[in-house]
């Protein structure tokens, strides 16, 4: 399908990248009605040399993340649509078994079948060693103790699938350039003008980066720094095996000799399908698939290699990829991997597979491909300039998926698939704080990403050894001193406990239910302590890590109407709780807005790790006569909570903190001692309580008043696992976790926060939820009905053998005396003293519906 038609003077959109990801996209616009589109590359067209051209197509669907499940099983079902010019399916559906060698694995291979319940994988399954065999004959299954099966899994080549998006886009009148390397974006007040190619410009509206390990580059000519990370991995392919057949034929196929001409002799090979299930095993950090009557062997069991950016090269014209390195025997031969120190790549491949011992390795490479911070994508629309769009970082497993919701994205303004909304707030490209973007952090943590790709991770890990300390509170050293558990949130250092509050446990531990296991990992019985102290007597919280915006200017009021759902006619010294919607009528945001004057506003959310999305939302809708300020650094902010929190503050303030002075949901400007402040009549806590917010270089000062103050009435810090039980408690929203795009206000039970007499993003699809339609599941509260039971986050809720939907959020309500959770369930399920069970670590939990808030 190589083309070397002139480069077009102008289009629409330009899609720099015709790797799985640029064709996806591609293919999606069109499907659209977008005509005038046009992708360029620079290298050859199928075979782009990029890391599609490498990669050997296997596709596990069932991921922890929600979202690349979506994007794999839409992927899947895409590309089992396409066919090559001679009729055939591309996609090999043979399945897919992941081994376990580990009684460890077993129980990760078990939470993968409730992964893959929750988000909708067909019949996943837990296989015996011999069932194992069964499917895959050279297994030797004395070595591994059983597997996890995805019948619908399977391979699909990358340069095939592109060559079939390709195909359609052109016939849907998109242009493909191929051998023409693109070297700049043209932007000119904060909007993208032009694409600069070797060739020369195309004027353009629109220009989406799908250049994966080449992203970073390109983004760094235009000061956007995005934490894109190329690293390697090795994948070879076995000389030919007596125990496999070679009915394989490939010669005719459409892109064979553009494909032997970029990959040389390996083509022979990667262009064969398998012909049995695909094979991952996870302990070894190793996967399989067979080439006709060879194993191929991909291992990422070696310790990160990470090239810098700047090093990379092209895809030149004599088919030398960019996307390749030399392959290196000593990382196959040698324990490299941090890890997995006992065994070399090899011989746990030889072990598992006996049939590949002493066999000749005829084709080895280290292919690249792209990492980001999290692990998942980074794409949408980068908030610097208008019509500049991202998708890097994205699996062909993935990439069907991405393009499908990109694509959606950019032409409705909401990403979705064809069963509904897909919430990608974790992928979203304007997600990153500003240091994520340093070469430092992005080559650390994407090196860590590689390391643990195949790791059993814990949902509540967090990065314990590689870049932390980047961010500190004014009050970080009072938080050292008082022994806080410190995990790194978007950089910051955060308290999750105290083990200065150990002594608690003496006198709340009977009401604080022991764990072990799995969920007793990254958890203290001091958090169940702290959160009955704040509900009996008081606390103190750092939340400076709280996303904060200054919103002023003569049309700063009619701006936040425009944004938030709710009135926003609110007085000087008024609190408002609202949503903000996208263009679907999704929950992009809940946030409270104070007014602080006539023409100023403090715009507070909790958007945690994702927060930056809900800044980049907001700048981007501000108008001429409006300043959109982040202060989040310029500002700290302590909520002090609890029925003694008035006693407290009435030691170090003269001002009236009484109801009728100072009622709820309101704020005043009053003085701690010598520390200026402003206090807002509030608490996630869900208590009396206020929020204190004072310029940072105040913040340790006023900490230290209020601690002297607080000595007399047991004032306790607590970290934020006590903040999350308290929270849930009272059935205030995550956002993120039980609150996101996926839902609306009516389904998310936040019509309160909803004036329909006003005009705001989103009201069109609102007034539909409002009126009934659009409400496929709604919020419901669950208590486990064994008090000391707790279930995470993530888990199939059941009714019988149906899934209903799953946990979104759960954390242990120690006031209550029972783990909530909160899921979005069919409307009919969604009524209190419903009866469902959560499935979670292999065991059924029955759980009841509840009225919300329990407290």
């Amino acid at each position: 399908m190589d083309t070397h038609d002139s480069l077009p003077a102008e289009a629409d959109t330009v899609i720099v990248g015709a790797g799985i990801v640029g064709c996806s996209t591609a293919y999606h616009l069109t499907e659209f009605g977008r005509e005038d589109v046009v992708v360029v590359d620079q290298g050859p067209l199928p075979t782009t040399g990029g890391s599609s051209s490498h990669a050997p197509g296997i596709m596990f669907q069932t991921a922890e993340e929600k979202v690349l499940t979506k994007f794999a099983n839409y992927s899947r079902k895409l590309y089992s649509q396409l066919e090559d010019d001679d009729g055939n399916q591309l996609y090999s559906e043979t399945g897919g078994i992941e081994v376990a060698r580990t009684d460890e694995r077993m129980e990760f291979l078990q939470r993968r079948v409730e992964h893959g319940t929750a988000w909708g994988v067909p019949d996943p399954q837990l296989l015996s060693p011999e069932k194992v065999e069964e499917k895959l004959p050279l297994v030797d299954s004395d070595v591994i103790q059983g597997g996890y099966y995805s019948p619908t899994d399977g391979q699909v080549s990358g340069v095939k699938a592109c060559a079939a998006l390709a195909k359609a886009s052109m016939d849907r009148g998109a242009k493909f350039v191929p051998h023409t390397r693109t070297e700049d974006v043209a932007v000119e007040d904060g909007e993208v003008q032009a694409v600069v190619t070797e060739h020369g410009n195309i004027d353009c509206d629109e220009v989406v980066i799908a250049t994966n390990i080449w992203a970073r580059q390109l983004g760094e000519q235009l000061g956007v720094h995005l934490p894109v990370t190329p690293v390697e991995h090795q994948y070879t392919i076995t000389e030919p095996l007596e125990e496999l057949s070679d009915d394989r034929d490939v010669t005719d196929d459409p892109v064979y000799e553009n494909y032997r001409e970029v990959s040389g002799e390996r083509a022979d090979r990667l262009l064969a399908n398998p012909d049995r299930p695909i094979l991952r095993d996870q302990d070894h950090a190793l996967y399989f698939r067979t080439h006709g009557d060879a194993y191929g062997i991909g291992s990422y069991n070696h310790e990160p290699l990470v090239p810098d950016p700047q090093e990379l090269g092209g895809n030149e014209e004599d088919g030398e990829q960019g996307s390749v390195h030399e392959f290196s025997d000593y990382h196959l031969n040698n324990p490299t991997h941090p890890d997995r120190p006992d065994k070399a790549p090899r011989q746990a491949s030889d072990e598992l597979l006996p049939a590949t011992e002493g066999k000749e390795l005829e084709h080895k490479y280290n292919g690249m491909f792209a990492e980001s911070p999290n692990g998942l994508p980074v794409m949408g629309p980068v908030q610097e300039y208008d019509g500049l769009w991202t998708a890097a970082a994205i699996w062909v497993t993935h990439a069907g998926g991405a393009g499908r919701a990109l694509a959606e994205w950019m032409e409705t303004g909401a990403p979705k698939l064809p069963d509904g909304p897909i919430d990608l707030s974790h992928c979203n490209v304007n997600r990153f704080q500003p240091h994520e973007g340093s070469w430092d952090f992005a080559r650390d943590i994407g090196g860590e990403e590689y390391r643990i790709v195949y790791n059993i991770v814990h949902p509540k890990w967090t990065w314990t050894d590689h870049q932390r300390d980047i961010r500190r509170s004014s009050v970080y050293h009072k938080l050292q001193e008082l022994d806080a558990e410190l995990w790194a949130e978007a950089g910051w250092e955060e308290a999750q406990w105290f083990d200065s509050n150990a002594d608690l446990l003496a006198r709340y531990g009977e009401d604080v239910p022991e764990r072990d296991g799995w969920e007793a990992k990254y958890w203290s019985p001091i958090e169940g302590a702290e959160s009955l102290h704040v509900r009996n007597e008081v606390g103190i919280h750092d939340m400076t890590s709280f996303n904060k915006l200054a919103v002023s200017g003569q049309g700063a009021d009619e701006f936040l109407q425009y944004l938030c759902t709710n009135d926003m006619d609110i007085d000087v010294g008024q609190i408002r709780y609202t949503l903000l919607c996208n263009e679907e009528g999704g929950v992009r945001a809940d946030v409270t807005v104070t007014r602080t004057d006539e023409d100023r506003y403090l715009v507070l959310t909790t958007g945690r790790e994702v927060g930056q999305n809900h800044v980049a939302w907001v700048e981007k809708h501000a108008p001429e006569d409006v300043t959109v300020r982040e202060v989040t650094s310029e500002l700290s902010s302590f909520v002090l909570t609890g029925p003694n929190a008035r006693d407290v503050l009435s030691e170090v303030t003269r001002a009236d903190l009484s109801d009728e002075a100072f009622p709820f949901y309101t704020t005043q400007e009053l003085f701690v001692k010598n520390v200026p402040v402003r206090a807002l009549r509030l608490s996630y806590a869900g208590e009396l309580g206020w929020e204190l917010y004072t310029p940072s270089e105040y913040g340790e000062q006023l900490w230290e008043h209020l601690w002297e103050a607080g000595q007399d009435h047991d004032l306790r810090p607590y970290g934020n696992g006590t903040l999350d039980s308290l929270r849930i408690e009272k059935g205030f929203r995550l956002w993120g976790q039980d609150l996101h795009t996926e839902h609306n206000p009516y389904e998310a039970g936040l019509s309160f926060a909803v004036d329909l007499e006003t005009d705001f993003i989103g009201k069109e699809a609102v007034v539909e939820a409002a009126e009934g339609e659009r409400i496929d599941h709604e919020v419901a509260c669950l208590t486990l009905d064994d008090e000391d039971a707790v279930v995470f986050k993530d888990r199939p809720v059941l009714d019988g053998d149906e899934s209903l939907g799953y946990v979104h959020s759960a954390e242990y309500g120690y006031t209550v005396g029972a783990c909530v959770a909160y899921a979005y369930l069919p409307p009919e399920y969604a009524e209190p003293g419903t009866d469902v069970e959560i499935l979670h670590e292999g065991e059924r939990y029955a759980a009841t519906v509840r009225e919300e808030p329990l407290l």
